[in-house]
Formats: structure tokens, C-alpha cells, sequence
């Protein structure tokens, strides 16, 4: 259903922090505020790195370090340079130490083996890196597209000011937990009456955890999170969707909000999922109506891996078997 409303309304999803510049630029998004009226959110951004900022090509998963200046860009080859030799001068040392080792000592031969293999691997990964960068700015053309997400990014942290600033690892960081505290106008105005009716109820803040969420970060998300989808289109990504965080929510309120999930989940305005790891995930449907069963149909392919599990095998049967009697349905009606 998630997918079928981003087919439904054709919504640009962001592949990165770039795009998703982009999209808060466009004013297709709106700032959450970290303290809301009858919300608060609680933990958003917390896996963000204080890296650098990078393109994200989701066709082959790899993340391209963007840098604002060529001194930047020489500082970053030189720094994997100085490593790659650090890692050979270890790896003769740790060949020396094998060498010496007595024929009865396994154990350590074994152990300084292994130190021998992690120490290759790493020097692979780090001439991976280096010709990564050498493939997008050594080529005018990439370097071009990635010099511009650089500038969408940097004039972003202007706007925002102060702490945000992209050459300093805390400002990056900030500035990732900012862009990462936004929705679309329908989802937020969700978010706010369920809050609302939230704290009317029980007076105090509803705690929120996860806004929109850039693919890129999504796939660093999965890392620690297994709730975090890896779909074509993860729901985070449309901006439709938040999740509010139960654990501390006491049985009749958890029962409270519950009954107010079903309510807009029965009126066709949301669908709503109870998620392990004490979270309830609330995707908003932009104009109060869910999208038709034949998009939704067309929709299954793209869940993926996620339509192994029986509940979804049980839905896509479902909704094929009630696609299959409304056509046999229709063939009746034309026969009389």
C-alpha cells in the first residue's frame, strides 16, 4: 500500500543527503521541531555519522565522499596513501613475526595469519576508495553532478547558521539530525492531532523517533535496525511516514493510541504497523484515501524480499484471488 501511494502521487524520494537538500529547498518538506507543542522527538538522526557528506549511486551502493575544494580532495588522497603504506610496512612486520614463530606455537601462527589476511583486506578497501574517487573526479561530467550536491548541502548549512558547518565533524553531524527531522505537510499534520489527542489524554509529549530518511541512510540504518525496510521505495523515504516510540508508554496508554491507529487506520487516512523494538510505524496517505487495489497490485513486485514473509505471501494471494473474481465477475456481466 506504501508503495502504491508513491506510485499514486509520484513522489521524488531522495537517494541522499543531496537530494534530500533538494527536496527541503523545494519546500516539499517541513521541519519537525525537536520539541513540539504536543510531541517530542526522541532519538531522530542518532546513527547519523559525522562524516563526510556523500553521493550515494544506489545501482551499485556506493557512497562518494563529496568535498567542496580540490585541497580537500588532495587531503583525502593523501590520507588513504599514508594508510595503504602504514598497512604494507605492518603487513612485512606481522610476515617477520610468522617467520619466527616455532613450528608447535599453532595458536599464534594462526593468529597472526588472520592479522596478515584483515591487513590485505584493508588495503583493498582502501584502494577501492581511492579509485572511487578517482571514477567521479576525473570525469567532468560526475565531478560536475557531485560539485553541485556539495553546493545544495553547503547552502543548506548557511541557511541553517551557526553549528552547522561542513568542515567541522559536529557541525556535519548536526546538520544530518536537522535535514533528518522533516515530513511532508499530510504526514505532519498526522503527526501533530495524534499527538495532540495523545497528550490531551494523558498530558504529556507523544515521543516520535523516525521522520524521512534518505535511502543511503536507510541502508546505513539496517545495520543496527532490522525494522529498517530495504524495499525499492522504503516507506521513510517518501516523507510519509514516522514511527512513536511505546516503551514508555504505560498499558492504557499504549492501548490509547492504539485505538486511535485503528480508528484512522479503519478510515482509510493511514496504515500503521507494530514493529519489534517498541514501535508503532504510521505511513499517511496525502489525501485521506488509500490507493486503488489495482495500484496496490501492481505495487507487490517492489516489496521484494519483504513479500517472503507468510503475512505478505497471505495479502498478495489475497488480492490476486479478489483481482481473479472481480474479472471473472466482469466476463459474467458482459456474458448476460
Amino acid at each position: 500500500m506504501q508503495i502504491a501511494e508513491w506510485r499514486k502521487h509520484r513522489l521524488q524520494t531522495p537517494h541522499d543527503f543531496a537530494e534530500l537538500a533538494g527536496l527541503i529547498k523545494k519546500g516539499e518538506l517541513v521541519e519537525v521541531p525537536a520539541l513540539g507543542k504536543a510531541h517530542i522527538l526522541y532519538g531522530v538522526g542518532l546513527s547519523a555519522s559525522d562524516g563526510q557528506f556523500t553521493h550515494y549511486d544506489k545501482d551499485s551502493g556506493d557512497s562518494v565522499p563529496l568535498f567542496g575544494s580540490d585541497a580537500e580532495l588532495q587531503l583525502e588522497h593523501a590520507d588513504i596513501e599514508r594508510s595503504v603504506e602504514q598497512l604494507k610496512q605492518s603487513e612485512v612486520d606481522l610476515k617477520k613475526q610468522l617467520a619466527a614463530v616455532p613450528r608447535r606455537d599453532r595458536e599464534l601462527a594462526k593468529k597472526l595469519r588472520t592479522e596478515i589476511a584483515e591487513n590485505g583486506r584493508s588495503v583493498a578497501d582502501f584502494k577501492q576508495k581511492r579509485g572511487l574517487l578517482d571514477r567521479f573526479y576525473k570525469n567532468s561530467t560526475l565531478r560536475e553532478i557531485i560539485s553541485k550536491e556539495y553546493e545544495s548541502i553547503a547552502s543548506l548549512a548557511l541557511e541553517y547558521g551557526t553549528g552547522h558547518s561542513l568542515s567541522d565533524p559536529n557541525g556535519r553531524k548536526a546538520l544530518k539530525v536537522r535535514m533528518l527531522s522533516y515530513l511532508r505537510p499530510a504526514a505532519l499534520r498526522a503527526m501533530g492531532d495524534l499527538a495532540k489527542v495523545y497528550q490531551d489524554k494523558f498530558g504529556r509529549p507523544l515521543a516520535i523517533t523516525s521522520l524521512v530518511r534518505p535511502d543511503e541512510y536507510q541502508r546505513q540504518l539496517r545495520e543496527s535496525n532490522p525494522n529498517a525496510t530495504l524495499i525499492e521505495v522504503p516507506p521513510h523515504s517518501t516523507g510519509l511516514a514516522f514511527d512513536v516510540y511505546y516503551r514508555y508508554l504505560t498499558a492504557a496508554e499504549q492501548q490509547f493510541v492504539m485505538a486511535e491507529l485503528a480508528r484512522l487506520r479503519d478510515a482509510g487516512k493511514i496504515a500503521v504497523l507494530r514493529e519489534n523494538a517498541n514501535h508503532f510505524h504510521i505511513f499517511v496517505f496525502i489525501d485521506g484515501t488509500p490507493p486503488t487495489e489495482e495500484l496496490i497490485t501492481r505495487s507487490l513486485d517492489d516489496v521484494g524480499p519483504a513479500s517472503n514473509s507468510n503475512e505478505a505471501k497471505q495479502s498478495a494471494a489475497g488480492k490476486r484471488a479478489k483481482t481473479r473474481r472481480s474479472k471473472t465477475s466482469a466476463r459474467k456481466t458482459r456474458r448476460r
